[in-house]
């Protein structure tokens, strides 16, 4: 119910220019439990304070903890998928936190090569030659390193 704060319903208003709080606070009540039931009770709201950055207007202003956009890059997240996780636009996202995003993406994929580096020490094959091709340069084709022409070939005996 709204209600006018430190005001009497019954008491008009004879300042026009007076302006009128209105509290919308709606108590929490919480329900009664039954004794006679057993069994995990549901959980509990908890209030708690968010430090972060205010980012939108209005109805739509929002707190988004850097922290939080930080790890949702660092698991492979897209800016769109970040913004929706938010419930913001895509690119007040990355006009707020491009560098926070940079960072979280550079730090998968330093993840990611060690995690190929470890694979492929430990025997795996396929990673081993995947990262030859990558990392050293080498390819399975013979060619000459240094014009990168096929090897000479002569029919002669």
């Amino acid at each position: 119910m709204w209600r006018p704060i430190n005001k009497s319903m019954d008491e008009p208003d004879n300042n026009p220019t007076s302006t009128v709080e209105y509290d919308d606070v709606i108590p929490y009540i919480e329900e009664p439990v039954d004794p006679s039931k057993t069994g995990n009770k549901p959980k509990q709201l908890v209030a708690v304070e968010v430090y972060g950055y205010e980012v939108g207007r209005g109805r739509r202003k929002r707190v988004v903890v850097p922290k939080d956009v930080y790890n949702l890059a660092v698991i492979g997240c897209n800016d769109r998928e970040i913004a929706l996780w938010f419930d913001i636009n895509e690119n007040t996202l990355k006009y707020n936190f491009s560098s926070i995003i940079a960072k979280g993406r550079e730090d998968l994929k330093h993840s990611l090569r060690r995690a190929m580096i470890k694979n492929a020490l430990g025997g795996n094959a396929a990673l081993q030659i995947f990262l030859a091709k990558n990392f050293l340069g080498m390819s399975d084709t013979p060619v000459n390193s240094e014009d990168k022409l096929p090897l000479p070939w002569t029919d002669e005996e």
